[in-house]
């Protein structure tokens, strides 16, 4: 690895300024070349790639379905000093989303009903640049263990990179000691560009899901005394749910019941014999979690039962609570009001009830998940994640490499 000094944070901001334009093209390059969970080679490669140039070692075959497979990578830079600090575990996700894009610029991605647009490709670029940097440092007084993670919509890649050992380190592999602390980002396009937010304790929901099937006797439109509607039932089903928020958690805890899809029937005049539902369940607190799945079950169960019909009922459970230790949090709040390319930090007043499966780290060592702003204009709303229009903005890269280079060396 290169030896060049520098230590301070000016030196820092020069090193990320000499390879911003570099890192900047390597984020248009995945942005381009966008792959859904579990199928992220392209992304992976360029990952390897760029990792053995920079002499740094790494292990591959992570975060798959089945253990030893997968396009993660695990990579790690050791500490220079004799007795070295905490590792710290450097997270990026590298997966991207079944949507069809339709910005029109000259890195719009390349593959038909695939593209980026949750910004997993700025979070990979900032952590190759930030290996580019830390790289150069003589002085590191820390190992740090950068995690390439797939899967993160929806596969728990994180969870899969857990259970491959990821946190565990393997020194005689080069690969360091194990993981003592953790951070990862989120670029958030509500913020303004060089904002940094993040809060203590449950940042992002638990997000289960369910599958639904209620089977009901079929018959004649004419005749539905005849018949066990399973579509009344649904209904039934849908609406009494919504009691769970209302009646059955504290008004000041938090929880979301959604169907978001229901498929039953194929004709005007006839009563079928099942319907199907599918949906999710957001909670913050891991005993509210516990406690509404085992009623959830109560009520689809015997009110369907009431209708002469039966559930039968597949739950999925989701990612845990996104928690941030508290004094990862503070360190956070510390580095980001110092950093030189902020502008400021943000304390979340309230938790999102979206899900990211960071929270794997949060369970298993000292955590914190923390927001970058990416949005410039003062009267327009940047694009939405998870939407067709959404872009990484590349002036955020240079913020999202400091403050992990900071976290690094803290």
């Amino acid at each position: 690895m290169p030896t060049t000094t520098h230590t301070n944070k000016t030196s820092i901001v020069s090193l990320i300024n000499e390879h911003l334009e570099e890192i900047t093209a390597i984020r248009h390059d995945l942005h381009a070349h966008p792959q859904i969970l579990f199928t992220e080679e392209y992304s992976s490669r360029l990952i390897q790639d760029e990792l053995t140039k920079l002499g740094i070692t790494f292990r591959t075959n992570m975060g798959g379905k089945e253990p030893g497979t997968g396009y993660g990578v695990m990579a790690h830079i050791p500490a220079t000093v004799d007795a070295p600090g905490d590792c710290i575990g450097l997270r990026a996700d590298m997966d991207a989303l079944p949507i069809t894009e339709m910005n029109t610029f000259g890195h719009k991605s390349t593959n038909e009903g695939q593209m980026h647009a949750c910004g997993h490709d700025g979070h990979t670029a900032i952590l190759l640049g930030v290996a580019r940097v830390l790289s150069q440092l003589e002085e590191r007084p820390n190992p740090v263990t950068l995690v390439f993670q797939p899967a993160e919509e929806g596969g728990g890649g994180g969870d899969k990179m857990c259970r491959d050992g990821v946190l565990k380190g393997d020194p005689k592999a080069g690969l360091g000691p194990a993981i003592t602390r953790m951070y990862g980002l989120h670029g958030w396009p509500d913020m303004p560009l060089g904002t940094v937010a993040t809060k203590p304790g449950a940042l992002l929901a638990a997000t289960d899901t369910f599958d639904i099937t209620i089977t009901g006797v079929q018959g004649h439109a004419a005749y539905p005394h005849l018949c066990n509607d399973p579509i009344v039932a649904s209904a039934a089903i849908i609406s009494a749910a919504q009691t769970l928020v209302s009646r059955t958690v504290s008004p000041t805890d938090s929880l979301v019941v959604t169907f978001g899809s229901i498929h039953s029937g194929s004709a005007y005049n006839v009563i079928p014999e099942a319907a199907e539902l599918k949906g999710t369940i957001r909670t913050l607190d891991m005993d509210t979690r516990a406690m509404i799945k085992a009623r959830f079950f109560e009520l689809v169960e015997s009110t369907a039962k009431a209708m002469g019909c039966t559930a039968d009922i597949t739950w999925k459970d989701g990612y845990p609570v996104t928690r941030n230790d508290e004094n990862e949090f503070e360190r956070v709040t510390q580095i980001a009001s110092q950093a030189t390319l902020t502008n400021r930090f943000e304390l979340v007043k309230e938790p999102s009830m979206g899900g990211e499966d960071f929270s794997y780290y949060c369970l298993a060592v000292p955590s914190c998940f923390y927001l970058i702003g990416l949005n410039e204009s003062e009267t327009q709303a940047y694009p939405g994640l998870h939407t067709p229009t959404f872009d990484f903005n590349d002036n955020a890269i240079a913020i999202g490499m400091e403050m992990m280079c900071l976290l690094a060396l803290s």
